[in-house]
């Protein structure tokens, strides 16, 4: 697998505080996203290797391994468990003679492909290494089951995403890492989703709550209104004397269940009522009229 420098990524020196890599992303983040960029056609690819470099370099364990390993950073664990094992079985050959440099590097030429222990003439398969990259939704993307494609370090792989994905999600894609070493499997792709929040509707795990306004003749007297959801327009039937702040709900009208087809969350709605402004001089004697009629039967 090629090195990507997630340095260079995020536009950043290696010795960038946390801060400083915090803003960095967030400041490319803007500029690559594909929302805003909708006639690029690499931005949704630039935006995918930025929050990739970001979730590499915004941990500071996963960081301390990069620096250190660069492209292998995730085998940090196994290689230094293998090195430690080569060690320890050399030591006891040798009776306590210190390993010089000629064996170490024998070490570093099993893990990469070169012979392992000499005259063994054997080869060490290791798994290819986990790719973790990070997806940007619309909730109303995330609504439905559809297919996107991703450029993981320059290999494109198309993947189903199934309805229902939680936002913060993370799902395994088996055998789209990077490939094994000497025959090897290849290792697995970690995708963590983002679901964009919605201007309309917010979403908690598989139910959806919305507000909606209605004007003070509908809410008196009762009638029909017509609500947009992430699934059409229903029509609702309002009762008369609707207070303010009364809630709703719609059965079967949220959010689908991941991966279970036709089950659904409910849709919350809680009616707000709108005071009208810049009445008329006839329209607020009308309501003068109201008040004494209301007053005489109090």
């Amino acid at each position: 697998m090629a090195f990507i420098d997630y340095y260079k990524t995020l536009g950043i020196d290696k010795s960038a505080s946390e801060k400083e890599v915090k803003n960095a992303y967030r400041k490319m983040a803007r500029k690559f996203h594909p929302d805003l960029n909708p006639n690029d056609a690499s931005a949704k690819a630039n935006f995918q290797q930025i929050n990739e470099a970001n979730a590499v370099l915004s941990d500071a364990t996963k960081r301390a391994k990069y620096d250190q390993h660069g492209k292998d950073w995730e085998h940090a664990q196994e290689y230094e468990k293998a090195r430690q094992q080569q060690a320890n079985s050399r030591g006891q050959r040798s009776s306590g003679r210190q390993q010089n440099e000629s064996e170490f590097s024998d070490f570093f030429e099993a893990m990469f492909g070169g012979s392992m222990g000499g005259s063994q003439g054997r080869q060490a398969k290791y798994r290819g290494e986990d790719f973790t990259t990070s997806l940007y939704l619309e909730l109303l993307e995330a609504y439905t089951t559809h297919k996107q494609e991703l450029n993981i370090n320059g290999r494109k792989i198309r993947i189903t995403i199934p309805a229902g994905i939680e936002n913060g999600q993370t799902i395994k894609i088996a055998g789209h890492g990077g490939q094994g070493k000497n025959g090897g499997p290849a290792g697995d792709l970690y995708i963590t989703f983002t679901i964009a929040n919605h201007p309309r509707f917010k979403r908690m795990e598989n139910n959806l709550y919305t507000a909606v306004d209605l004007d003070i003749y509908t809410a008196i007297l009762g009638g029909e209104i017509l609500l947009d959801t992430l699934n059409g327009q229903v029509k609702l039937k309002v009762a008369p004397e609707t207070q303010s702040g009364t809630k709703i709900k719609l059965r079967g009208k949220g959010f689908p269940v991941y991966k279970h087809e036709g089950q659904f969350g409910d849709l919350h709605i809680t009616y707000s009522i709108q005071i009208p402004t810049n009445l008329s001089e006839k329209q607020k004697e009308l309501f003068l009229e109201l008040k004494k009629l209301s007053d005489k039967t109090t």
